[in-house]
């Protein structure tokens, strides 16, 4: 019987097996019909992996399968160890919402009205496109437009 783990030592042995495997995320993400974004994000902890698609996961790695229930668990989603990401890589993909996100802001307010883009009703997408000066990364993010709706109903309740 399996002790007791959390999600982040689970995180811990997933990585453990793949690396000591050869298992690309890739590979992993084409075994469960899943795109490879939210396949290394769930196994990260970011997302639940239902039961069925974690049992698959589970055995290409070599771990117990009492980790499925934990793994199909709603998680504790974000959060990072520092408020502003030491990691390069995460740090610069902070560092370009910082810079580029008012203007994504305006362009959001200006062409679709008042509102934000879903980050539950989303998607994230991640491709290498060759160039001359140096391959690119190009990382697309893809959500629904959520309007604000003001209830005049409960704003007239509070007045009165």
């Amino acid at each position: 019987m399996l002790e007791a783990m959390n999600r982040n030592e689970i995180t811990e042995q997933i990585v453990a097996a793949r690396l000591a495997k050869g298992i690309s995320w890739q590979e992993l993400a084409d075994a469960i019909k899943r795109p490879v974004v939210w396949t290394t994000s769930a196994l990260l902890g970011q997302q639940p992996i239902p039961a069925e698609l974690g049992e698959v996961l589970v055995e290409m790695l070599g771990l117990d399968a009492a980790v499925v229930p934990v793994l199909a668990a709603v998680p504790m989603r974000g959060g990072l160890p520092t408020a502003i990401p030491t990691d390069p890589t995460i740090y610069r993909l902070y560092e370009a919402v910082s810079v580029y996100g008012g203007a994504i802001k305006e362009l959001i307010h200006e062409q679709f009205g008042d509102g934000i883009m879903s980050a539950i009703n989303f998607s994230v997408d991640f491709d290498r496109k060759a160039h001359p000066k140096g391959d690119r990364v190009v990382i697309t993010f893809d959500g629904k437009f959520l309007a604000y709706e003001w209830d005049s109903a409960a704003e007239a309740a509070d007045a009165g």
